[in-house]
């Protein structure tokens, strides 16, 4: 069954709600060189990824200047797995896995095959995602299903799909790529309060997601 990752949470009423939906895992975002209303101090991460219940997994998301730097966010957050982003090549992700002693879940934009490829068996996932030039995620923007479930059919790391994904399409998506897990950050945000999360959309997203999975009916069902 897919996993659903609900990212970009800043307040305990969120964390709550999205453990409520039903959520695999939490996404903090911190220590990152974007302007962006998801971003909450290290130790801020570090108190709402401990208030998380056992059996959903805490997960640092950072944009970090170097191999030193995505650890310390990993000691001073204190989180199941850390994502980053950032142009990172496998011998640093070795050392980050080796130093921090947690999952690395590595980005590469969807349009970045090759890097994808170089990466497989060495990060714990690959995250595809619509990024931006200095490799953040969060765009709202989607990309071509098709070609990163071809991806997905050639890597042995598990896959994870983000990237525009919202209540809406996200059965969609699963459905094509048939990825390891789902990602969202902005499809389940508030109109009124960049960053604070929209709580029937996070329980809606999961729902949908895990939806897509289900066999149809058939006549011997009926």
């Amino acid at each position: 069954m897919v996993r659903a990752k609900l990212c970009g949470l800043g307040t305990e009423t969120d964390v709550r709600a999205a453990v409520d939906a039903g959520a695999d895992a939490l996404g903090f975002v911190t220590d990152v060189d974007v302007d962006t209303p998801r971003e909450v101090a290290p130790e801020r991460a570090a108190t709402l990824a401990e208030s998380v219940p056992p059996f959903v997994t805490t997960v640092a998301v950072t944009i970090p200047e170097s191999v030193g730097a995505a650890v310390e966010v990993a000691d001073r957050v204190a989180p199941d797995a850390l994502q980053i982003h950032g142009e990172f090549g496998p011998d640093d992700v070795r050392e980050i896995r080796d130093r921090a002693g947690v999952d690395v879940i590595v980005a590469v934009g969807a349009d970045e095959p090759d890097r994808a490829h170089a990466l497989d068996g060495v990060a714990d996932a690959l995250l595809v995602d619509s990024l931006t030039e200095s490799g953040a995620g969060g765009t709202g923007e989607t990309h071509d299903w098709e070609r990163t479930r071809e991806l997905r059919d050639e890597l042995s790391t598990p896959l994870v799909l983000a990237g525009g994904l919202t209540p809406e399409n996200v059965r969609d998506a699963v459905a094509t790529v048939d990825p390891f897990a789902v990602d969202v950050a902005s499809g389940v945000e508030r109109d009124d309060e960049p960053g604070r999360k929209d709580h029937d959309a996070l329980a809606a997203f999961v729902e949908e997601a895990t939806r897509a999975v289900e066999p149809e009916p058939t006549a011997e069902d009926a």
